[in-house]
This record gives structure tokens, sequence and C-alpha cells, in this order.
């Protein structure tokens, strides 16, 4: 194993952090951190402490994405114009933020804990 492709691991796992800190604004960002984490992931002759890390970000950029569609379906009555003054849109619209806000703190939370290993070159599971 040569040493290009260790550093070439490392800077697809820190690109891979940077996606998913832009994926707390913008789900589009979310894909980009799987693919690149991604790249890692299957090489077999990748350190034990990248592999860690870039299956940490595909796990954790898949369950956002799972709690972000299930949010998002909290906000579909929003869509029909004649159900926007009952109650009960409003109240699935709070839900539908509710959950919005616990899918972006979720990935916040597995952002801040795996940055935090990886400056230290530790495996994060």
């Amino acid at each position: 194993m040569g040493q290009d492709s260790i550093e070439q691991h490392r800077r697809y796992v820190a690109i891979s952090y940077v996606f998913m800190f832009l994926a707390l604004f913008t789900i589009v960002f979310a894909v980009f951190a799987y693919l690149l984490a991604r790249k890692v992931a299957i090489v077999d002759n990748a350190e034990v402490w990248i592999h860690a890390h870039a299956l940490w970000i595909m796990r954790n950029v898949l369950l956002f994405i799972m709690i972000v569609c299930f949010a998002s379906l909290w906000f579909i009555p929003l869509f029909f114009f004649a159900w926007d003054s009952a109650l009960w849109v409003t109240g699935m619209t709070v839900a539908g933020v509710i959950f919005s806000a616990i899918a972006w703190l979720f990935l916040l939370n597995a952002w801040i804990n795996g940055l935090a290993k990886y400056f230290k070159n530790k495996a994060v599971f």
C-alpha cells in the first residue's frame, strides 16, 4: 500500500466530512458525502480507522436521508390550498418541523462525533 493511496483515502474522508456538514443546509451534499465515503469503504487496503470513518459517514448519511424523507411526508397537506385553513394541517406541519429538527440535530451530532475522532486518528465506532 503506497503512501499516495493513504493520503487519498484521508482526503476523501475529509472531503466527505465537509460535504456532510454542507448536507445540514441542503440534502444534495449528502449524496456527495456518501459517494466519496463509498470510494474509501470499498477499498480493501484502506487503514482500519479510515475505513471506519467511511462506514460511519455512509451510515449516518443514509439515516439522515431516511429521517428527512419521513419528515417531508408531514408537509404534504400544505400543498393543497383547500386544506390550508384546517387545524390538523397545522398540527402536521408542526410535526414535520419537529422531525426535520431531529434529522438536522442527528446529522450535526454525527458530524461532530466523527470529526472529533478523525482529528485524533481513531476509529469512530
